[in-house]
């Protein structure tokens, strides 16, 4: 056995062209196991032979063989060597490509964007592209944190979260005209984990819930995990359509209502006053809550009415996150409620995750009170409205009509040619390596197959308008 691990350790050849020593013996070795050459259960070289033939030394392969057993791609026998760890799968053709074939539901979009390939164009997602974001204030910000206090690297948060960023958003929410004291402020994870926490605190399963159709995809998914019965009511450029809203109140009395106040997802649109007080009306009528998410507020360029501004947090919970504006893997969020909301809501959250990211809080403070935040928020608005107006003028020469011309944010809501099917599009285009977003995967009712989502920022690829080009003219 140690005679044909000697032979095979000729046949390696380590990349010099970029990482550490240790680095590339580590890639090749994962490189030769991915491709099956070292197969599972193989023996490896010994550290001698292997750092003799690859004229490295032995502290070298030492690290190597040491950091791919940490990570269990192979495992250390004692007295006997390294060998590759585990059993592979049978490689299966199906699974190179993509999955073409998979249901085009609500969870559709977030699969297939979270899986995709770096080589993938992904105008369907929504978050904007890594490299508009503050990579280089981010940086700055851990480096600074690094040399901080060490309970901020390796202690949980206080079940409310970080002090001096609840102070902070309270003052920034009072900018929207939404009094929330730092004490009615509890931090999350993600906007998504303050409406999963919301549900878990306000209904039970069977009750009823109002969404607008169409609206943000995930609410249909995390709704139907919480067994709720959703019902859509039609979205309008103003707000929700208050006769058919009103007409749900009486027949299903629902216990909530989530919505976006501004720039709707995914329509763009804005709530306007007049509705606001309405809808705030029959909230009041019927014991109503109403969830604002709240997580492209940074991005207007002229605020919104908001809903928790005209209530004062009585019917209408706000909530928030820095994961689109900011970063995705910096994970903080936050809701505003009722003081007496607070406690359960906290309970719930230590019940669920217990305690919060401390790191993320402090990284977020950070940048939020040395500037980068607003100085990368005001270019990246700029650069939105650039981009809105590009891909806007690319898709109306391609038939796809703008239900609105949003004053902001990310997204263009289309309507397709006559007779275009949303899905096909959605379909043809990922076998083009393009994941769009199509219209049903937002509509509680199915009746939005004409339209489909489009994420400006991230419509740079011009594969995108010729893989729109060639499925239209096949439709």
């Amino acid at each position: 056995m140690e005679r044909s691990a000697v032979q095979m350790d000729k046949k390696f050849a380590v990349d010099r062209a970029s990482g550490t020593l240790v680095e590339r013996v580590m890639h090749e070795i994962r490189q030769r196991i991915a491709g099956r050459t070292l197969a599972p259960g193989a023996k490896l070289p010994s550290i001698r032979s292997f750092a003799a033939t690859i004229a490295v030394s032995k502290s070298t392969i030492v690290e190597a063989y040491d950091r791919l057993a940490a990570e269990g791609v192979i495992q250390s026998r004692r007295g006997s060597g390294f060998y590759v760890a585990g059993h592979l799968p049978p490689l299966s053709l199906a699974e190179i490509g993509p999955a073409l074939d998979r249901a085009i539901d609500p969870l559709w979009v977030s699969r297939m964007s979270l899986d995709a390939s770096e080589d993938m164009a992904k105008p369907g997602c929504g978050w904007l592209p890594p490299s508009w974001m503050p990579e280089q204030g981010i940086r700055r910000a851990l480096r600074a944190l690094s040399r901080g206090d060490d309970a901020s690297l390796t202690d949980y948060a206080s079940p409310l979260g970080l002090k001096p960023l609840r102070q902070l958003l309270s003052r920034r929410m009072a900018e929207h005209g939404i009094e929330a004291a730092p004490d009615q402020i509890m931090l999350t994870e993600s906007g998504t984990q303050a409406i999963d926490l919301l549900c878990r605190f306000l209904i039970e399963p069977g009750d009823a819930v109002i969404v607008d159709d169409p609206c943000y995809f995930n609410f249909h998914a995390l709704l139907k995990a919480h067994r709720a019965r959703v019902i859509g009511i039609p979205y309008t450029p103003a707000g929700p359509d208050l006769e058919r809203f009103a007409e749900a109140l009486d027949e299903h009395h629902p216990r909530l209502y989530i919505t976006n106040s501004a720039l709707h997802n995914p329509t763009g649109a804005v709530l306007s006053p007049v509705i606001a007080h309405r809808l705030l009306k029959l909230a009041e009528q019927h014991d109503l809550t109403i969830i604002e998410d709240d997580i492209f507020a940074d991005f207007e360029h002229e605020p919104a009415p908001r809903l928790a501004a005209f209530d004062g947090l009585d019917q209408v919970v706000h909530i928030g996150s820095f994961s689109k504006s900011l970063s995705a893997s910096i994970r903080c969020g936050f809701v505003a409620a009722q003081r007496d909301w607070i406690e359960g809501l906290v309970d719930l959250r230590i019940a669920t995750s217990f305690g919060g990211g401390r790191l993320s809080a402090e990284l977020v403070l950070f940048m939020l009170k040395d500037g980068t935040y607003r100085k990368h928020m005001d270019a990246l608005r700029t650069r939105l409205a650039r981009s809105m107006s590009e891909t806007s003028a690319k898709l109306r020469s391609l038939g796809l009509i703008p239900w609105i011309e949003p004053h902001g944010g990310m997204f263009l809501w289309c309507k397709l040619p006559d007779g275009v099917d949303a899905a096909k599009i959605a379909q043809h285009g990922l076998g083009e390596g393009i994941i769009f977003a199509p219209g049903n995967v937002f509509s509680q009712s199915q009746s939005a197959n004409s339209y489909m989502r489009f994420n400006v920022a991230q419509c740079a690829d011009p594969r995108i308008f010729r893989a729109l080009e060639t499925a239209l003219a096949a439709n």
